[in-house]
């Protein structure tokens, strides 16, 4: 991401490690500490997560399995959202409720400074247009104040990524993208050519996970798995891009650090751009 930040193109999301719907404890606490073991095991320096999810529970866990932290592995969380009573996901962008969320992040974490810290905005559909500027200065202050590193943000659209930069500094964008769903394509080339990250989450379709025979087809050649070669297929997109697939399974997370070992031929990404949703 910068000099001070490099992190494996491959990294975890750790949203599935929490319960159901992201909410309240997983059924099996020590299956998810064991996932989070192998990841950094097997070569993962980069893990997204959020205070939200659980709330606290999932923050709680990656604290249980990896404190202290190796040098090498950088923890990027975001705030702008906080879990109700019946498990939804209201916003929370007021500057209290921002500071709140860092603290949390950074108690539940057991950390001093939070490495990356990214603004989630926008709706349940994708980016909502408007202002973020008095959130992210509140961000901006916190990162003045020696607990945040860097900042990111999530959700949002080139306007408010311009407007957010007028602030501080940004070192990664998190958006819905994948194979298909396209819409960031502009986003994508503009922020490579600034040094910005790009994290696609739901890379590999989210809830409901990528469906298509040109997928199998490619992955039968290869003999692999579509979501591998999902995965393959982003890492080729742009030299930006970093990945964040979660997984509550050990063998599904080498599936998707398999992906990163793929090169797909010129002929496999053309059947795979035909891809568009």
């Amino acid at each position: 991401m910068t000099e001070d930040l490099t992190v494996t193109r491959m990294g975890y999301g750790a949203m599935q490690l929490a319960g159901p719907y992201v909410f309240g404890p997983p059924a099996d606490r020590n299956a998810a500490v064991s996932i989070l073991r192998e990841a950094v095991a097997l070569g993962i320096t980069h893990i997204d997560t959020a205070d939200a999810y659980g709330p606290h529970i999932t923050n709680q866990i990656i604290k249980e399995a990896l404190h202290p932290y190796p040098d090498s592995l950088h923890i990027v969380t975001k705030v702008g959202s906080v879990r109700d009573a019946e498990g939804g996901w209201p916003p929370a962008r007021a500057p209290h409720q921002l500071r709140q969320a860092v603290h949390d992040n950074l108690k539940n974490l057991g950390l001093d400074t939070l490495d990356v810290v990214n603004l989630r905005v926008g709706g349940l559909q994708g980016p909502t247009p408007g202002s973020i500027a008095e959130p992210f200065t509140v961000l901006a202050q916190l990162q003045r104040e020696g607990l945040i590193k860097h900042l990111g943000l999530s959700n949002v659209n080139a306007e408010q990524i311009a407007e957010a930069q007028s602030i501080a500094p940004i070192v990664c964008v998190q958006n819905f993208y994948n194979l298909a769903h396209r819409g960031d394509d502009d986003l994508i080339d503009s922020l490579a050519a600034q040094g910005i990250a790009y994290v696609p989450f739901f890379p590999l379709g989210g809830f409901s996970p990528l469906q298509s025979d040109k997928l199998r087809s490619v992955a039968t050649r290869l003999n692999t798995t579509p979501m591998a070669v999902a995965l393959a297929w982003l890492l080729q997109r742009s030299p930006n891009i970093l990945l964040i697939p979660g997984t509550s399974s050990v063998a599904h997370l080498r599936e998707n650090i398999s992906g990163a070992t793929l090169t797909l031929s010129e002929d496999d990404l053309t059947n795979l751009n035909s891809i568009v949703s």
